[in-house]
């Protein structure tokens, strides 16, 4: 990766938080965490805005509109705005579904998301 990447956590869960905090050091990577959509992100612009769908009990559709609305704030003049990627247990199908439905760029299981980070990573940010 060039610069490094910078990623927005929004989740309430200290254990998601402290396992994505250890993926990004791995990956050359910023976290910045927000426990809700409530708070305002520091850091940004941010290329990668990471929804934990399990943590999050709000509605996966308003979850996905309000993540969009915060990260465009904080764009500044970047030409591209930032990935809105929605993941939690994949038995949580539905909750997946409608954050997709509700225009998030990628969903992906827990596993997935925690299994193959740096990949994951890098196909975000060059897609």
């Amino acid at each position: 990766m060039s610069a490094e990447a910078k990623v927005l956590l929004v989740s309430p869960d200290l254990m998601a938080t402290s396992r994505l905090a250890a993926l990004c050091r791995e990956a050359g990577a910023s976290l910045e965490t927000l426990r809700s959509l409530s708070d305002s992100p520091h850091g940004g612009p941010h290329d990668v805005v990471l929804l934990d769908l399990q943590a999050l009990a709000e509605d996966p559709a308003v979850v996905v509109t309000r993540a969009r609305s915060v990260t465009a704030d904080g764009a500044g003049d970047r030409e591209r705005p930032a990935r809105i990627v929605a993941f939690g247990p994949h038995v949580a199908r539905e909750r997946l579904a409608l954050a997709r439905d509700a225009g998030a760029d990628d969903v992906v299981s827990r596993g997935e998301l925690l299994g193959g980070f740096a990949g994951l990573l890098r196909r975000w940010r060059e897609g």
